[in-house]
């Protein structure tokens, strides 16, 4: 069996990542299958009532993307800034012609991979943190390799953020981007 190289540890976190948080607030989370995969959904999420301030909806069901990177984002003050390559990947999470929510996160690791985990008797750390956003009714791209987006830094993905986004969707919330 080979390593793990560079981006696959990368992209091996972003999921650690995502099952600690939904885990937290009970809900499961669970790796796409190649199909999904393929359609630009890396994990899809299933969280169940109540949701304090949620609505009547009982179960909500969420599709994910999920990215990691070791790039420094522009940093607006109110905003960070990613690259999304791959336009297939814009439009199908810009789309509102899906059953299913579908929302990005980007984890922003540290440049430098000997600080991306660390553990110890007392505690497992895993620096930094993601971001999530809903593309949503986001613009149509202009650029045929991708598109930049940007991210509320108000959004980091914690289990709070998720909790809220299901109770968004328990209410029946349309999740929309939303430019700086």
């Amino acid at each position: 069996m080979q390593p793990l190289i560079g981006n696959d540890i990368e992209s091996e976190l972003s999921y650690a990542y995502l099952h600690a948080v939904a885990s937290k607030i009970g809900a499961a989370a669970k790796v796409a299958n190649r199909h999904e995969d393929n359609r630009g959904v890396d994990a899809s999420l299933t969280a169940w009532a109540p949701f304090v301030g949620g609505g009547y909806i009982k179960e909500v069901d969420l599709k994910i993307q999920l990215k990691a990177t070791i790039g420094t984002p522009v940093d607006s003050g109110t905003h960070l800034s990613y690259f999304l390559s791959g336009l297939n990947r814009y439009n199908d999470l810009r789309s509102d012609a899906l059953a299913l929510h579908r929302i990005l996160i980007v984890m922003f690791l540290p440049t430098d991979p000997n600080n991306w985990l660390t553990i110890s008797e007392h505690e497992l750390v895993l620096k930094k943190c993601a971001y999530w956003v809903s593309l949503r009714g986001a613009a149509a791209s202009t650029n045929g390799t991708g598109e930049t987006i940007y991210i509320p830094k108000t959004q980091i993905f914690n289990p709070d953020s998720l909790s809220d986004i299901c109770a968004r969707l328990s209410r029946n919330e349309v999740l929309n981007y939303q430019l700086p």
